[in-house]
């Protein structure tokens, strides 16, 4: 008897199951939009573009990107927030978005609650460069000079609370210096900044810092990443020389909350095939940046772990965006 209600729960279960898995199977049977929560031309926008060319063939379904930028991504986020769970709604959005939790008083979403991390799609690095009238030539040097002389290295970013100000910030924290910060509007301007010198030096993103680099009008001391990065290998890693210190981002896909499990696997099955191919990872090394796969999972405790890092940077930091 056991045995026979043994059979009818697990029949019971797969017939409830069923419905999920086929949907699964199906999914996508229309186009799907994918909301980039940010301008074109940035590296989320350039991420989007080189995966989802795989996705449409590897899928056999259009996913159509529209980017909605705006307030550092919160405007983009909000709509998808909003949207409908049934996975026809995709968000392409950065680590900026753990940091927009804590650097605005409030917000239209939940950061954590309203969204699903479907997977990482790629890593961004940073590096600390210097303008090479700054009489240093390695991370060890410009630490050194700090300290001697507080206040005066002046260090630019992308503006309060951006990536390009809290990897600053946190390296001033671990090692003790003061310096001055002077936010800019954005990457632009202050890699035109740093390139004549108005500010002594940047931790801005590998990307953003390439034509500056090649035009030797920047001067290279270290990466943000725990080790030197492919692209660099002659450029050592900070942590080398403050040990402990790792500052790297990601570029991510999202769905609102609510959207099935069964849908949610199939995408990052699809993604890690996308990512998986040998042209996508040349199109993404190109452009300095590292494809990175996780799991649900994987990316679900990399979520709270940042969530919980953002917080303790942007105090650090002292930002505040009202």
């Amino acid at each position: 008897m056991r045995g026979l209600l043994g059979i009818v729960s697990a029949a019971a279960v797969a017939a409830l199951l069923s419905p999920l898995v086929a949907v699964a199977q199906a999914y996508p049977v229309r186009p799907v939009r994918v909301i980039i929560v940010f301008p074109p031309g940035g590296s989320n926008d350039v991420t989007a573009r080189i995966v989802f060319a795989r996705m449409n063939e590897i899928v056999g379904q259009n996913f159509i990107l529209e980017n909605r930028g705006g307030a550092a991504g919160t405007i983009g986020a909000d709509i998808v927030a909003k949207s409908p769970n049934d996975g026809y709604t995709l968000m392409i959005q950065s680590a900026t978005h753990m940091a927009n939790a804590h650097l605005y008083k409030s917000l239209p979403y939940d950061t954590l609650g309203d969204f699903i991390g479907v997977t990482t799609l790629a890593r961004q690095v940073g590096m600390l460069v210097v303008h090479p009238s700054l009489p240093v030539k390695t991370t060890k040097e410009f630490i050194a000079l700090a300290k001697k002389r507080p206040g005066d290295v002046v260090y630019g970013s992308a503006g309060n609370g951006s990536y390009v100000h809290l990897t600053m910030a946190l390296l001033a924290s671990m090692t003790g210096t003061q310096m001055t910060h002077v936010p800019y509007k954005g990457g632009g301007p202050v890699n035109i900044a740093i390139a004549s010198g108005e500010v002594q030096a940047v931790i801005g993103t590998i990307a953003s810092l390439v034509p500056n680099l090649k035009a030797n009008r920047v001067r290279p001391l270290g990466v943000t990443s725990d080790k030197r990065t492919t692209q660099f290998p002659d450029v050592p890693a900070i942590a080398e020389a403050v040990p402990g210190y790792e500052f790297t981002a990601w570029i991510a896909c999202f769905v609102p909350k609510g959207t099935s499990r069964a849908i949610v696997d199939k995408l990052n099955a699809d993604l890690k095939k996308a990512l998986d191919q040998p042209d996508v990872a040349k199109a993404l090394s190109a452009q300095t940046l590292d494809p990175m796969h996780t799991t649900p999972e994987q990316f679900a405790a990399r979520l709270k772990s940042d969530y919980e890092k953002y917080a303790k940077v942007v105090k650090i930091s002292g930002a505040k965006i009202d």
